[in-house]
C-alpha cells in the first residue's frame, strides 16, 4: 500500500487493547510458560469455563463445557467441521453477500455453495428462506459480516424449521455477538436448535485481538462431537497460553473497556450516516465494525484508493450481491474517521 493512503479494510480495530488482556499477558510472561494443565484435556480448562459464563451472563445461554473445544481461528474451526461432518460436493446453504475465506474454504474443498440472498429492503436488509434440498450445512453468519445484520427471532426460528426439514447442521459464527447496538440484541442460534448446532466464535472481534489466535467451537451436535473425538488427538493443534490468557482475561474482565469501544463505534456508525457523501448508499448496521457502503459500481474500490486515498474491501470479493458495494471498517478513531469522511468527498 502507498504511503498516506489510509487503510480502513482489513476488520482489525485501530484502537488500544483492552488493558484487562495486557495485564493478563504481562502476569503470563513474567510467570509459567511450560505446558498448561489444561493441555490434553481442553474442555477442562479455563477457556471453556469463561465461554460457558459470558453466554450465560450475556446473551442468556447455559451451553455445556464440557462440549467446548478449542481451534486458532474460526476458519480452522470451520475447514475441520466441513472435513469431518461434509463430503466433497455436499450443498453449504450461506447467507450472501458472505465473508471472503468463507467463499475460498467452500470452493477449495469443493463444498457446493447455496446462496441464501440478502436484499436491500429500505433501511435494512432481508432475505427468503429458499429451498435447501440437498444442502448438508447451514453456516449461519449471525451478527452477519458484511452487512451488520443482526437477525430477528422469527428469522432465527424460520431457519432453524428449515434446518430440521432439510436434516442440517448448523454451523453458527456468532464473533460479532459482543458488538451489537441496542435496541438490537444477539440470540444464539444454539438456544433454538442447540442439538443441531455447532457454535464458533472468539474474543478476536470485540476486543481486537486478531493476532492472539485463540476461537472455541460448541459442539451441539452429537454426531460431530463424536467424529472430532475420533481423530488423532494432536492433528489440529490448539491454542497457545497466550491465546487462553488472554481470551480469558477479555470475557471475564474485558466489559468496561468493550462499553467504552461500543460506544465510540455506536458514535462513528452514526457519523457516517451524517457525513457520507450522497454518491455512497448507507444502511446503519445494526451490530460489527463494519459498513457496507453502495458504491454504484463495480471496481470503485481502486478508484477510491487511487484518487481518495483510502483503501476499503472491494465488494466483488464477497460473492453474489457485493459487486457495486464496498466495506470500511470505522473502528478507528473520530478523528481519522472524520478525515476518511473528508477524503471520500473527492469523488
Amino acid at each position: 500500500m502507498e504511503p498516506g493512503v489510509i487503510p480502513a479494510w482489513v476488520a482489525d480495530m485501530d484502537l488500544p487493547t483492552a488493558p484487562a488482556v495486557t495485564e493478563a499477558l504481562a502476569r503470563r510472561t513474567a510467570g509459567d510458560l511450560g505446558y498448561p494443565a489444561w493441555l490434553l484435556d481442553p474442555s477442562a480448562g479455563p477457556l471453556a469455563e469463561a465461554f460457558a459464563e459470558r453466554m450465560s451472563a450475556r446473551h442468556g445461554w447455559d451451553p455445556d463445557p464440557t462440549h467446548v473445544r478449542p481451534f486458532n481461528d474460526l476458519n480452522q474451526a470451520l475447514q475441520v467441521l466441513l472435513q469431518i461432518g461434509t463430503r466433497p460436493g455436499d450443498g453449504v446453504a450461506l447467507h450472501v453477500p458472505a465473508y471472503p475465506p468463507f467463499l475460498t474454504t467452500l470452493e477449495v474443498m469443493d463444498r457446493r455453495l447455496h446462496p441464501i440472498s440478502l436484499e436491500p429492503d429500505g433501511d435494512t436488509w432481508r432475505f427468503e428462506v429458499p429451498d435447501l434440498s440437498g444442502c448438508r450445512v447451514l453456516l449461519l453468519v449471525n451478527p452477519h459480516n458484511p452487512t451488520g445484520r443482526v437477525f430477528t427471532r422469527a428469522e432465527l426460528t424460520a431457519l432453524a424449521e428449515c434446518a430440521e426439514r432439510h436434516d442440517l447442521l448448523v454451523i453458527a459464527d456468532e464473533i460479532h455477538a459482543d458488538l451489537v447496538y441496542a435496541p438490537h440484541h444477539h440470540i444464539p442460534f444454539a438456544t433454538i436448535l442447540p442439538d443441531r448446532t455447532v457454535t464458533l466464535t472468539s474474543a478476536t472481534k470485540a476486543f481486537n485481538l486478531g493476532g492472539i489466535r485463540c476461537s472455541v467451537a460448541h459442539l451441539g451436535h452429537a454426531g460431530v462431537r463424536a467424529a472430532l473425538e475420533a481423530q488423532p488427538p494432536f492433528v489440529y493443534g490448539s491454542p497457545s497460553v497466550f491465546g487462553v490468557e488472554a481470551t480469558v482475561a477479555a470475557w471475564r474482565h474485558g466489559d468496561a473497556w468493550l462499553a467504552e469501544t461500543l460506544a465510540l463505534l455506536d458514535r462513528n456508525r452514526r457519523t457516517i450516516a451524517a457525513r457520507l457523501p450522497e454518491t455512497f448508499g448507507y444502511r446503519l448496521p445494526e451490530a460489527t465494525y463494519l459498513a457496507w457502503l453502495e458504491a454504484g459500481r463495480p471496481g470503485m474500490a481502486e478508484v477510491i484508493e487511487r484518487e481518495a486515498r483510502v483503501r476499503l474491501n472491494d465488494g466483488a470479493g464477497f460473492g453474489p450481491g457485493g459487486e457495486h458495494y464496498v466495506r470500511l471498517n470505522f473502528a478507528t478513531t473520530e478523528a481519522i474517521l472524520a478525515e476518511i469522511l473528508t477524503r471520500l468527498t473527492v469523488l
